[in-house]
């Protein structure tokens, strides 16, 4: 099992859960984090930390969407190891639904 960002995330970044992270597998995107499934241990101590519950287990991934995109960029976007401030207005996307299909960034070049 490993942990996996989905996109509650998007438009919030709270980052509680990069400063509890004890092996660093978070990386960051230009508006949300995704977790490196292979670098994460399993341990938990992300998941309760997400005041937006947007940590959830590979159990709960049931066809693997959040799964494909954790790997996907984690292998492309930079490791954070350190918290963050928030981006200003994320309290206005925090109930938003189908946040990935309106507000997802690959931030690629």
């Amino acid at each position: 099992m490993t942990y996996l960002v989905n996109d509650k995330c998007i438009k919030c970044k709270l980052m509680d859960c990069v400063e509890v992270c004890p092996v660093d597998c978070f990386y960051e995107g230009k508006n949300m984090l995704v977790i490196k499934p292979d670098e994460c241990i399993d341990c938990g101590v992300c998941e309760p930390e997400c005041p937006v519950d947007a940590i959830i287990s590979d159990n709960d991934d049931n066809q693997g969407k959040w799964l494909d995109i954790n790997k996907k960029y984690a292998d492309i976007w930079p490791n954070i190891s350190e918290k963050k401030d928030p981006p200003t207005d994320h309290e206005k996307f925090r109930d938003v639904e189908d946040k990935y299909e309106k507000y997802f960034k690959e931030n690629l070049e």
